[in-house]
């Protein structure tokens, strides 16, 4: 059995006021779509995080429209897929029950429904189970202690176990964050709630897990359980990051053998730091950037000249320098003489290369008057 793992595409999102949606775009419907027409899997994953957030734009849901379309009709590949926790589960299952018999086969629940699939040696069952917080899993399970997202599941997977016969190979897809993992800045935390990590123990009888949440590809418990990580970085803590999707290949005793196939963004997200003369000097880019300058140029004419070299820069900022140390300083190591306006007129001339306009100082003043008034 071959199956392509993947997860995290969060259609429709931006960092830093930047839409990634054509960078999406062009992922999936070129290297992404090439994959699967060269591996022929006998089925995609897409363990979750679908959108990034539950009522994702327009162009989104069309884009996983056309690629869904394009996955089934178009290649014969089915797909199973369920919502993240970025994901509004009513709205992604919409239409899932008419849907299963075309191929997509949506989890409206983080219960499941068992899907049968098989291959030369017999069966493999695959479990999809949608996003599900410990709340509604201890309704799910009503009558049961869960305090927390390991407790719950721990009753989920014994559910999922039972819904297939014994001795047969069983693949779940699922979103959480399981203990050991790595994360990423990128990543919504699950910690509301009790939703905290789940033990790998948790997946014992399953032969590979398909998990979403971490963008990091990465296995766990010898590669049985595996995080697919999202194809493209989505902050710069990602920066230099390796991005994949996981071919699957369980043989007929269960044994599982994974491959990470790799994907190559149309930009990268990178970290670019040094003086003005050096970035200015650095050959174009046109990479999505996180810059850091470190010298004390006024930041605003920084941004202007660099972004006429670097069109993309998402992130600016400085590094530690003289300048920025005096200009940051605490109100305690500044000269107990020094006037607050005399402050506020350095603090602009550094931000702003140019001295506080005349027509600002009457509201400067005002505004300093009136917090001496009220301290």
């Amino acid at each position: 059995m071959r199956l392509l793992h993947t997860a995290d595409w969060h259609l429709g999102r931006a960092l830093c006021g930047a839409s990634f949606l054509e960078d999406q775009a062009h992922l999936l419907r070129g290297q992404f779509l090439d994959i699967l027409r060269e591996t022929r899997p006998d089925a995609l994953l897409i363990a979750g995080d679908v959108f990034d957030r539950a009522v994702p734009p327009t162009e989104a849901v069309e884009l996983l429209d056309e690629i869904l379309r394009r996955c089934i009709l178009d290649l014969g590949v089915p797909v199973v897929l369920i919502p993240g926790n970025h994901d509004a589960t009513e709205r992604l299952s919409f239409g899932a029950s008419l849907l299963r018999g075309a191929g997509l086969h949506i989890a409206d629940s983080a219960l499941g429904q068992a899907i049968r699939f098989e291959d030369a040696h017999g069966e493999v069952w695959v479990l999809p189970s949608g996003y599900a917080s410990p709340l509604l899993l201890a309704r799910l399970f009503a009558g049961e202690a869960i305090a927390d997202h390991d407790a719950g599941f721990g009753f989920l997977c014994r559910h999922l176990r039972e819904q297939c016969p014994a001795g047969a190979r069983m693949v779940m897809v699922a979103h959480a964050f399981v203990a050991g993992g790595e994360e990423c800045e990128s990543e919504r935390l699950l910690a509301v709630g009790g939703a905290k990590a789940v033990a790998a123990s948790r997946f014992e009888g399953f032969h590979y897990v398909a998990l979403g949440h971490l963008h990091r590809p990465q296995g766990l418990a010898g590669g049985r359980i595996r995080y697919a990580g999202s194809p493209l970085a989505y902050s710069f803590s990602e920066a230099g990051q390796a991005k994949s999707v996981t071919l699957v290949e369980i043989d007929a005793a269960g044994a599982v053998r994974t491959e990470a196939i790799p994907l190559t963004p149309r930009r990268e997200l990178r970290r670019l730091r040094g003086s003005f003369a050096e970035l200015l000097a650095a050959p174009p880019s046109t990479d999505w950037l996180e810059v850091t300058l470190t010298d004390p140029l006024p930041i605003f004419e920084a941004q202007r000249r660099l972004a006429e070299r670097h069109p993309h820069i998402l992130g600016f900022g400085y590094g530690r320098h003289e300048g920025l140390d005096l200009m940051l300083a605490p109100a305690a190591h500044r000269p107990e003489t020094a006037e607050p306006l005399t402050l506020l007129g350095e603090f602009w001339r550094e931000m702003r290369g140019e001295a506080l306009p005349e027509a600002a100082l009457p509201v400067a003043r005002a505004a300093i008057g009136l917090a001496r008034d009220e301290g």
